[in-house]
């Protein structure tokens, strides 16, 4: 430990949710250092350690909030920069079962721009703050740990060009290197059980193109969204973004997966819900080739069911839950967990690793994993336990987003559910199920 209750905390992984603890670790720590394999440091286009990063990337509105409470004033240089900013509700695109729905104000802040945009963005503002070092382009070896293995000490990392081994000493160490995560191996190394596993898979294969746009398909708004659904397991996403672009995404489920031919990603366009987004890309002019990104099922390590754990190690991101990209609650759920170490730090000690996964558990993961589990366990062919309580929870939820086509006030609780604002209990007020169920009648 350091001077006045300090100490030193190394961060693996400079993802964004890596970022995200930094930032929050630089307010009780002496030093933050973040180790990456990756060049991190000016660094604008898609990096080898996020294969994701071409694809289009959502910020939901709870994400927004907690970005701009870490990192004041962040969305003004965004948009400065070129973000598009809009209302959730008043200014996204919204179809639902092939039906656009009513757009009205929400007070939501919907954020668009790429994920290198965002992350060059908030890695700046990491970077610059006291204390916090980047240690670039070195791979992260192992773990180190007292001769009883009850505490982690450090870690051991290489650099990738002299190939020479540095240990880097620390009373705090947070996984944060994503879904690939080595600590169920070193767990188990360290003499530790393995952690349980839930996986959901959904086969999921999405194709990005970038275009810019010769004619105007927005409008007022900011972005299009066709949502999949099991009648229709196929779904477009047309945003505008950084560089005077637009990004475009097709999306489909169980192997119904997007080609990245640039005609055939056009058909498959014109084959989603609404014709939205195809109609925007018969004048645009693509500025890349398509890019395809598959996967195959959602994970979620159960650290909290641990009964032991060692003290100095805490895990976040996608190294402790990588759920279904077309929901976009990936970085919302991390800067979630952010707010959760923030609040386990203020004791001035190094966390209680057990009770800060716990937390994470019940406070950043649950209502994302469940709705997720919720909506993918609606379409027949993904694997997995249909309770009684979940299939009225689907029933219901059938119900909600056919009442919020034809109901904008119904309309922005289903997007406040969605946006991790709210929830999902919070659709089952009187106020709300009263609208829901006076609605199932109408003709549509």
């Amino acid at each position: 430990m350091g001077d006045n209750g300090k100490y030193r905390a190394v961060v693996l992984g400079g993802s964004i949710s890596g970022l995200f603890a930094a930032r929050v670790l630089a307010d009780f720590c002496t030093t933050v250092t973040v180790v990456d394999r990756d060049a991190l440091t000016g660094v604008a286009e898609p990096r080898r350690g996020v294969p994701q990063g071409r694809q289009v990337h959502g910020l939901l509105a709870r994400g927004h909030q907690i970005i701009e409470e870490l990192f004041p004033g962040i969305t003004d240089d965004m948009v400065r920069a070129g973000a598009s900013i809009g209302d959730v509700a008043g200014n996204l695109r919204w179809y639902v079962g092939g039906v656009r729905l009513p757009q009205s104000r929400s007070g939501l802040t919907a954020l668009t721009s790429s994920r290198p945009f965002l992350e060059r963005h908030v890695r700046s503002r990491v970077q610059a703050l006291p204390g916090v070092e980047f240690l670039e382009r070195h791979d992260i070896l192992r773990l180190r740990a007292t001769p009883g293995r009850e505490r982690v000490t450090g870690v051991v990392v290489a650099g990738q060009e002299s190939g020479a081994e540095t240990v880097l000493d620390a009373d705090l160490v947070i996984d944060a290197t994503g879904r690939g995560t080595r600590t169920p191996a070193w767990l188990e190394e360290l003499g530790y059980p393995r952690v349980e596993e839930d996986r959901l898979k959904i086969g999921l294969g999405y194709t990005t193109c970038h275009y810019r746009m010769r004619s105007d398909p927005y409008g007022s708004d900011t972005a299009i969204n066709i949502i999949g659904s099991p009648d229709l397991p196929r779904g477009a996403i047309c945003a505008k973004v950084d560089g005077d672009r637009s990004v475009v995404t097709a999306y489909g489920v169980l192997g119904d997966h997007p080609p990245t031919d640039p005609e055939g990603l056009l058909a498959f366009v014109k084959s989603v819900a609404a014709p939205d987004v195809y109609d925007a890309l018969q004048d645009a002019e693509p500025l890349d080739a398509p890019v395809a990104y598959r996967f195959p099922a959602s994970l979620r390590r159960r650290y909290e069911r641990m009964s032991r754990f060692p003290q100095g190690l805490l895990v976040t991101g996608d190294a402790m839950c990588s759920i279904n990209p077309t929901y976009a609650q990936g970085m919302t759920v991390a800067a979630l967990e952010a707010v959760t170490l923030r609040r386990h730090l203020a004791s001035g000690t190094p966390p209680k690793p057990l009770a800060y996964l716990r937390d994470l558990a019940t406070d950043a993961i649950d209502r994302a994993w469940d709705l997720m589990v919720g909506s993918d366990l609606s379409y027949p062919g993904v694997e997995g336990e249909r309770t009684p309580e979940l299939l009225a929870g689907q029933a219901y939820a059938a119900q909600v987003q056919r009442a919020a086509t034809r109901d904008a006030t119904v309309a922005q609780a289903y997007l406040q559910v969605i946006a991790l604002m709210e929830p999902s209990e919070s659709l089952a007020h009187p106020d709300i199920a009263q609208r829901v169920l006076a609605l199932q009648d109408e003709p549509a």
